[in-house]
């Protein structure tokens, strides 16, 4: 199998912030297995950036029942915007998502408020993961390791670690059982010389579904925690957020761009383009985005005048170079 030594990128979560965490209070009873495995998962980023903090939230919002996928770029432009991309402490994401979720179509997908989970107590786990996927704080050597038994694919296994305190990851627990029933949820075998009859844990991480022993997860765990709800769907209007200069500062709206003519259910988009034309597209919310073409006559491939265009019906990431030759991004969600 191939070695693979994807990204990580979680900064422990501050002593004070764990001390100050509401703890999860076991309301419901477990069932003897669980697991959820979401019909469609990703990298979300984490293959090529430290996000994994973030990647895991996206994790938990596929969990949900509807499931809410979110795509790599959304996932990737907000973890830039909110400066998680390459490191981010796990509390404080989860406070972001409060109130800033993950763009949807007229909504955003927010965490519910967070509590602490005593992860080395196995009823009060195993009801948090019931109630919601649980986010861990773990150092990953070991675990990178168990996952490259598979090339990447689901159905690893995680067993016999050592105590490792480096803290460097972030992954979600999303199931509980007997490592054999775990195995064949996950279509997996259970390998030589491990006794599936013992409990273990489905993980996600790096776009797969493997399985931990509890030993094995203990030993490498140092912080976890429940979002009670883990998706909280919130209407909002739509409009532009406010300019920033990628580099640092602030942009005045409309310095980089010639024109923006707005409302919440129609856009016009007019952009200089390095070339010293001005290019335009438009966006209906009955037809979606229209094609790019030329004002002074002729057309343009798609991203000639800007630097890059992350997009979809419901929501717009856009970069453009400015006249004062600086990089400018601002974001449209509706």
């Amino acid at each position: 199998m191939p070695v693979q030594s994807p990204k990580r990128g979680a900064i422990p979560s501050p002593r004070h912030a764990l001390a100050a965490a509401a703890p999860y209070i076991p309301s419901v009873g477990a069932p003897p297995n669980f697991i959820v495995k979401p019909q469609t998962i990703s990298m979300w980023g984490n293959d090529v950036h430290g996000d994994c903090v973030t990647a895991e939230e996206a994790f938990a919002k596929a969990c949900n029942s509807p499931e809410y996928f979110i795509s790599d770029a959304d996932v990737i432009a907000w973890a830039t915007r909110h400066g998680f991309l390459d490191g981010a402490v796990l509390t404080d994401v989860m406070t972001a998502m409060r109130t800033d979720g993950f763009p949807g179509s007229l909504v955003n997908y927010d965490d519910g408020p967070y509590f602490s989970v005593n992860w080395t107590q196995a009823g009060t786990l195993q009801s948090a993961i019931f109630t919601g996927p649980v986010k861990i704080g773990v150092a990953a050597d070991q675990i990178n390791e168990a996952y490259n038994t598979t090339g990447g694919q689901s159905g690893w296994f995680a067993t016999g670690f050592h105590s490792d305190s480096n803290e460097d990851h972030c992954v979600s627990l999303c199931g509980y059982g007997s490592m054999s029933w775990l195995a064949q949820q996950l279509g997996a075998q259970v390998p030589a010389g491990v006794d599936g009859a013992q409990p273990g844990y489905a993980l996600f991480t790096w776009n797969s579904i493997g399985i931990i022993d509890v030993p094995s997860m203990i030993a490498v765990t140092f912080e976890a925690w429940l979002r009670q709800p883990t998706t909280e769907v919130v209407s909002t209007p739509g409009g532009w957020a406010p300019w920033f200069n990628v580099a640092g500062g602030t942009a005045a709206l409309g310095s980089p761009i010639s024109a923006v003519a707005r409302n919440p259910n129609h856009l016009d988009l007019f952009v200089t383009g390095t070339d010293g034309h001005i290019y335009s597209t438009w966006w209906d919310a009955a037809t979606g985005w229209g094609e790019w073409f030329n004002v002074a006559g002729g057309t343009a491939a798609l991203g000639s005048p800007i630097s890059a265009v992350a997009r979809n019906p419901n929501h717009l990431d856009l970069f453009v170079t400015g006249t004062d030759g600086r990089i400018y991004s601002t974001w449209w969600g509706d």
